[in-house]
């Protein structure tokens, strides 16, 4: 009797033994499942934004950009080296709008005003005048210098700034701006199809509609 009383607790005592070291590697089993689970779920988690999306509107933006060279003086490296009627005789796209302000005779105005704003028809918005009409307005250069002042406001404007603004022009009347992301219009109607392009005196808004001043 004895003897069996002496196996029992020494199984007894086995037992106690060899179960704290089980319960201990399946919590360790556990704890590495979860933080394999943790690691991958991090892994998995979407990235925050990047440094680089918060600076990309720190850059010239819009469809019509694609067509600026990438280097020489009519790239967006060459242009901010130059004052902004210099710069934009270098775009093709603005060989219009560049031979109008030769017309008025407003491009030692431009290229020594300071800090100022541009928005810079394309040949293409010039084009939507029936050509009569833009005829007679390049034959007047009162009425030239009119509308051509309509497209310069005295500050550099942010895109931030256009998201829904109001501006001073040369012309003295106001425009108005709108829009958000990549995607603006001025007064409505004229599209940004390339913005906020850099030159040595001004930022430039590229759109594809003229802007008439208010009669």
């Amino acid at each position: 009797m004895n003897s069996h009383l002496f196996r029992r607790a020494a199984l007894a005592v086995s037992v106690a033994a060899v179960l704290p070291l089980t319960l201990s590697a399946c919590s360790s089993d556990d704890s590495s499942k979860d933080s394999a689970s943790g690691s991958t779920a991090s892994a998995s988690a979407p990235a925050s934004p990047s440094a680089d999306d918060s600076m990309t509107m720190d850059k010239p933006f819009g469809p019509a950009c694609s067509s600026v060279p990438k280097e020489g003086a009519g790239s967006f490296d060459g242009m901010a080296q130059d004052p902004v009627a210099t710069a934009a005789s270098n775009n093709k796209e603005l060989s219009t709008l560049v031979a109008a302000v030769k017309q008025a005779g407003l491009v030692d105005t431009l290229n020594n005003a300071q800090n100022i704003t541009v928005f810079a028809p394309t040949n293409d918005a010039f084009s939507k005048i029936p050509k009569a009409d833009l005829d007679a307005l390049l034959a007047n250069k009162a009425e030239l210098t009119k509308v051509l002042t309509y497209h310069v406001v005295g500050e550099k404007l942010t895109p931030k700034q256009l998201e829904k603004g109001s501006f001073d022009t040369l012309e003295k009347s106001k425009v108005t701006t709108a829009g958000s992301g990549m995607e603006y219009t001025v007064n409505d109607s004229s599209k940004v199809v390339c913005g906020n392009v850099p030159t040595a005196n001004a930022t430039v808004y590229i759109v594809d509609t003229v802007l008439m001043p208010p009669k």
